[in-house]
């Protein structure tokens, strides 16, 4: 293992190129992730409710496995179990025509792009840190937001399975000093939660309306545990400005004035990644203009 991590760093081209190939692979996988995990809670929850409310019913109601490898997958539409030839990333779809191999059904566009995307952001990401641990652990962190993100567009959930092992990583890996301290996580962890955790108590109480989740609370810890406190005022500045001029443009698109239900962890997922990235950066421009050094 050591020799072929000796000999990715000795080879930039080649470095790169096993993280997106990886990559794309991991791609094809967070597709099952963004569509199964938000099905397997809703189970899990109503499984919880039946034998607790309905021990009865509960137990002779026994579903068949649901979870992230069973059962295989197959076309919504004709239910033609897809075979390993027609799961290869990018090239499949393409060999396919975007069309299912049974029923010739359209198949969504959006799969290969899920998967090019991981594997663009995540290739870019290696590029940035290099052949290094930061590099290889920032990627990982890649894949874990961009499943938050589709997650989050499509049901408005931000699952703790996600959030939470994220945040844990990062208090973990500020013991080896990796991307920060251990006391600039755990301060960034606690003030990241308690930040957003503040301005939803602040802004229920004043309008009896929550304007956000929970999920949203736990992301920013774990972004703060990465990024140390340092970086949550730019991850809170930068997402609010995103959400906001996002938010503006759906209304004025949908010509309505009434509050829209738009979810802010992708913002939250965009900006900790920014600040990941360029923090050091950010924050020496925001000085440079602020006080003209």
């Amino acid at each position: 293992m050591d020799a072929i991590f000796t000999l990715l760093q000795q080879s930039t081209p080649l470095f790169l190129t096993t993280i997106f190939i990886f990559s794309l692979l991991v791609g094809s996988f967070l597709n099952v992730v963004i569509y199964r995990l938000p099905i397997m809670m809703e189970r899990s929850w109503k499984a919880e409710y039946q034998s607790y409310f309905h021990p009865d019913d509960a137990a002779s109601g026994e579903q068949a496995p649901f979870n992230l490898v069973k059962p295989d997958s197959t076309c919504p539409h004709c239910k033609h179990k897809i075979r390993a030839w027609e799961n290869i990333p990018l090239i499949s779809y393409a060999m396919l025509g975007g069309k299912c191999a049974g029923c010739k059904a359209p198949i969504s566009i959006r799969y290969p792009l899920v998967e090019l995307f991981t594997a663009l952001v995540c290739t870019f990401t290696a590029w940035h840190f290099g052949a290094t641990a930061q590099g290889l652990w920032a990627v990982l962190i890649v894949f874990v937001l961009i499943a938050l993100l589709f997650i989050d567009l499509d049901k408005m959930l931000l699952p703790d399975q996600l959030t939470l092992p994220l945040m844990w990583l990062g208090l973990i890996l500020s013991t080896l000093n990796v991307f920060v301290g251990t006391t600039d996580a755990i301060i960034g962890a606690a003030a990241g939660y308690l930040s957003l955790w503040s301005v939803y108590w602040l802004f229920k109480l004043l309008t009896g309306k929550e304007g956000m989740g929970y999920g949203d609370f736990k992301l920013l810890a774990a972004l703060g545990a990465f990024t140390g406190w340092q970086g949550l005022p730019i991850i809170i500045l930068l997402s609010s400005v995103v959400g906001a001029v996002a938010g503006i443009a759906l209304m004025m698109a949908q010509r309505s004035g009434k509050s829209l239900a738009i979810p802010f962890g992708p913002y939250l997922a965009v900006a900790g990644y920014l600040t990941l990235l360029y923090k050091a950066e950010i924050i020496d421009a925001y000085l440079a203009w602020a006080f003209g050094a």
